[in-house]
């Protein structure tokens, strides 16, 4: 199979190391020169200005349906122009009382090329598709759904 490799890396920047003082900001280095500014969501002390791991996880999720759907879609020639996602994660509870992502609502909106649009069962359909081959999807324990906004 294949392997995907992070580094994250924080260091303390403050005198003191206090839950309400100690730095959330760090960094993902993908390799490459591909580096990623992060932080702790801003509920938990972090910079909004940084991406935090719920988001990261959100983005994940939604890019790894997107690219499952392009590439079922491409296979059964139907042209895509344009594919934008405005994915949604939920911070709640679970059954045990953790905190955790719960569930992943994506709202997709597709535009395709010409008269190569699907019917809305058939769009329904590779959505459907898509998510089982998602290889992040299959990753997580939260609810993934497809919704229409």
């Amino acid at each position: 199979m294949s392997e995907h490799q992070a580094i994250v890396s924080w260091e303390r920047r403050s005198i003191d190391f206090s839950y309400d003082s100690y730095p959330r900001d760090h960094s993902w280095d993908f390799g490459h020169g591909l580096r990623v500014e992060a932080s702790a969501a801003p509920d938990f002390h972090g910079d909004p200005a940084k991406v935090d791991p719920e988001r990261a996880l959100v983005a994940a999720v939604s890019s790894c349906h997107m690219l499952t759907f392009l590439a079922i879609a491409a296979r059964r020639r139907l042209v895509v122009d344009s594919y934008t996602d405005s994915a949604v994660g939920y911070l709640e509870k679970n059954d045990a009382g953790k905190l955790c992502i719960t569930r992943v609502a994506l709202h997709p909106e597709i535009v395709f090329a010409g008269d190569t649009a699907p019917s809305a069962s058939e769009l329904d359909k590779l959505h459907h598709l898509a998510h089982e081959n998602c290889f992040i999807a299959n990753s997580v324990r939260a609810a993934v759904s497809v919704e229409k906004r």
